[in-house]
């Protein structure tokens, strides 16, 4: 009779501990789910390559963007200084940037900048810390290159850069 009433006793334990998992898997899920639906996400699409429009290019190649924004390349082709405009390494939009665009990861940017800043061979791209003032600083800069999200707003004094594939 013991024996019995501890099976039982048993069963129905184990029953609520496989019903508490459940709940708290289909919790778990549906956190993921809303959690993953909150986050904003970048698409390829998503980001634009801006210059100021003192500049007369609309197009460059990915070689030369990569170039650019390695700051391998200091100037345009009519011979005036470029400058380089990014967001900070933690940012979505600088991530995917970099990724997308120039097929680097951010830390293997950084990288370069920090190789170019301590062999006193260059300087590091000026680091902005919103897509506002990435905006402001393109179109007052003359030379100014950067990327903005194509959903925020443009204002006067930028071109948007369209992208070719394959080398200059």
């Amino acid at each position: 009779m013991l024996v019995l009433e501890l099976a039982l006793f048993y069963r129905s334990w184990l029953l609520r501990l496989v019903q508490s998992v459940k709940q708290g898997m289909l919790a778990f899920v549906l956190g993921l789910l809303l959690w993953t639906s909150v986050i904003p996400t970048v698409t390829a699409d998503s980001v634009q390559v801006i210059i100021n429009a003192e500049q007369s290019t609309n197009t460059l190649s990915a070689a030369q963007l990569r170039r650019i924004f390695t700051m391998r390349q200091r100037q345009w082709p009519d011979g005036s200084l470029i400058h380089v405009y990014v967001m900070p390494n933690n940012d979505p939009l600088h991530q995917h940037f970099a990724k997308s665009q120039l097929q680097l990861y951010p830390y293997q940017l950084e990288r370069v900048w920090n190789k170019l800043v301590y062999s006193g061979m260059g300087e590091r791209p000026t680091e902005v810390y919103s897509q506002a003032k990435m905006l402001e600083k393109v179109a007052s800069t003359p030379g100014a290159i950067g990327y903005i999200s194509v959903t925020e707003q443009g204002i006067d004094g930028l071109i948007n850069v369209s992208i070719e594939e394959g080398n200059p």
